[in-house]
């Protein structure tokens, strides 16, 4: 009886220590939209987009879809088909979380030998279908009671905008000067992609594009940077017609070297006259490189402006 007592006292105290304040906020990794609030102990990864308890192995991890895909994953993420990935379903259940109402499912799988939990719960919110997934293994269930991972769960909400500055620090370079410029998208690790317009489309016809990013390899002498960079400029290019390089030349950009290359293209639907200059800097085994285009129409503007970008760019 004293047991199930110190029990039922360790549990209120664990679920009044997750409610905290009132105005617990929820917390979202670098670079997701998706958020909640995690339990005591867990904090926000540095390797994936979630949480973990590295002292205990235990994961909370976050992936955001389309928000078409909750019909497509309702109807396919069956029993059976999840029993086919190891996953042995212990029941399935709606939940409810603000503005929003989604499936649970609780599960166990084994992995290396090792026994454990997955609460997973599929939401369409706001405008993505979020997949939150809490991965418990089966000896550390006593520090997240069932409701601590519920009220976990619950508390999941997707935030309207990425901020700017926290998407530009997923890239290995500092970004300091967009030039009037906005970020389409950010590849962590590798690239951004930058417009100005209000497509979102990689596409040249009547909006001008810039995309910085990194990657190893060097051309091994001077001599060689000149085909290294049409190597470079025709991997790096949407589909063009008629590209044409029309100059090419060594240069030090940033203080180090480097190689600028313009060339001319068409649209391949319109025909419409497109500009691309590329900037390599070289590394001691990788380079940066920055690639832009735009319609001939306003060409030496955005120019002027892709070339602030480029001098703004710095090492993190």
């Amino acid at each position: 009886m004293r047991s199930a007592v110190s029990r039922s006292i360790a549990l209120l105290a664990a679920l009044l220590f997750w409610l905290g304040p009132a105005q617990a906020e929820s917390q979202y990794p670098t670079g997701s939209r998706i958020g909640l609030v995690p339990p005591p102990g867990m904090s926000v990864s540095q390797q994936f987009p979630g949480f973990e308890d590295t002292a205990r192995n235990i994961f909370i991890r976050l992936v955001a879809m389309p928000q078409q895909a909750f019909g497509e994953i309702e109807n396919t993420m069956t029993n059976e088909a999840l029993k086919q990935q190891g996953i042995m379903v212990e029941r399935r259940e709606p939940i409810d979380i603000p503005n929003a109402k989604g499936i649970l499912i609780v599960a166990r799988q084994q992995a290396n030998d090792i026994k454990f939990h997955k609460w997973m719960m599929i939401a369409p919110i706001a405008d993505l279908t979020v997949l939150v997934s809490f991965e418990i293994r089966d000896d550390a269930q006593d520090a997240y009671p069932e409701p601590v991972i519920r009220a976990a769960l619950a508390s999941t909400t997707v935030r309207p905008t990425i901020p700017i500055a926290e998407q530009l620090s997923l890239v290995p370079f500092q970004v300091n000067d967009l030039a009037g410029f906005r970020v389409v998208r950010v590849l962590p690790g590798v690239a951004v992609q930058l417009t100005d317009g209000p497509k979102d489309t990689f596409d040249p016809i009547d909006q001008p594009h810039i995309v910085v990013s990194v990657a190893p390899g060097t051309p091994p002498e001077a001599r060689d940077r000149d085909a290294f960079a049409r190597v470079a400029l025709s991997a790096g290019l949407p589909p063009l017609k008629e590209v044409r390089v029309t100059g090419s030349e060594p240069m030090r950009i940033g203080g180090q070297q480097g190689y600028e290359m313009r060339a001319t293209a068409s649209d391949p639907h319109s025909g419409a006259e497109i500009d691309i200059v590329q900037w390599l800097r070289f590394g001691s085994s990788g380079f940066m490189r920055v690639i832009a285009f735009a319609p001939k129409d306003g060409w030496t503007q955005n120019f002027m402006r892709f070339r602030a970008v480029r001098d703004g760019l710095g090492p993190r």
